[in-house]
């Protein structure tokens, strides 16, 4: 019989671990639970014998791997996977793979949401602006961009997306400008929201020469990985910027710095929440068990990250 474990520093609401389980042992799979552990040494001797296991923000490196022995899928319920070490999985021949979309909208609503708290000066009762009629730039297009999108539409933003792997024909049948030249999505701008994944090629791309290309009243929203953000050009961008405000789903390193010299122009959440509502966390964890299972039994591997 296949073990499936769940290892949650944080865990899963109870509806989603009842849900995971039904879609486990419906599958003739045994379902072991590892919540609300503290040490490594726990993640690492539960996963000795797994078949498969699932994760939200657990870290599983080298170590956890090499305890792995069984391991044959590791899925993350999430988008984000840089918690995975992908080049230690494949040369294990175990299979990784992200939820993708299952949490997009709580994303989307917390970005907008975070939108017009920038916009409204942070609720300090001065006066703010609107987001109606201003330009929203999308910097990457996927899950969460789109439904980014489908929202700033509501609110009368004009919407424009750059993404390098979305082909323009996409974007614009869905009613979104398409701009080519990041460069220009910049320009373009006032408001500007991430969400890229924190790659090789991403990490500290978001820097003070495309910043300081934006409109005066720029905002820049970050709900992905403060990985992408170049701390020293932000920090320039503050200096320099007047007009410019950040606000983020994950604090930046820097953030005393901010907090000492540019009060009232941003807002960090104190912990990365962007998934953390009642509904994600059930859609992943659910979506994470039904990847597994028809991996076992289809062999299918849709939303394999580390091909």
């Amino acid at each position: 019989m296949k073990k499936i474990l769940v290892a949650t520093e944080k865990p899963f609401a109870k509806v989603a671990v009842e849900g995971i389980k039904k879609i486990v042992e419906d599958a003739g799979f045994e379902l072991v639970l590892l919540e609300n552990y503290s040490q490594k040494g726990e993640l690492m001797q539960a996963v000795a014998d797994a078949d498969a296991i699932i994760i939200r923000s657990d870290i599983v490196d080298g170590e956890v791997f090499e305890s792995a022995k069984k391991l044959k899928i590791v899925v993350r319920a999430g988008a984000g996977y840089d918690n995975i070490d992908l080049a230690t999985a494949t040369a294990k021949g175990v299979v990784a793979m992200n939820t993708p979309g299952q949490n997009s909208n709580a994303v989307a609503e917390l970005a907008m949401g975070m939108m017009v708290f920038a916009a409204r000066n942070n609720f300090n009762g001065l006066s703010g602006t609107e987001l109606r009629g201003k330009n929203l730039g999308l910097h990457a297009y996927g899950h969460v961009g789109k439904a980014v999108a489908t929202i700033a539409r509501g609110f009368g933003m004009e919407i424009y997306a750059f993404d390098p792997f979305v082909d323009k024909k996409t974007i614009e049948a869905e009613g979104i400008h398409y701009i080519d030249d990041v460069n220009e999505l910049y320009k373009t701008c006032q408001y500007v929201s991430l969400h890229m994944p924190a790659t090789a090629q991403t990490k500290k791309s978001i820097n003070d020469n495309l910043l300081s290309l934006m409109p005066k009243g720029a905002t820049l929203i970050n709900t992905a990985r403060k990985e992408v953000i170049d701390e020293e050009g932000l920090l320039k961008m503050f200096t320099e910027r007047a007009d410019f405000k950040y606000v983020s789903d994950v604090e930046p390193d820097c953030k005393a710095l901010i907090a000492e010299k540019f009060s009232g122009r941003f807002y960090f959440t104190p912990k990365k929440i962007g998934a953390q509502t009642a509904e994600a966390n059930n859609n992943a964890g659910l979506a994470a068990a039904r990847q597994i299972v028809n991996f076992f039994i289809k062999n299918e591997t849709t939303f394999q990250v580390n091909k």
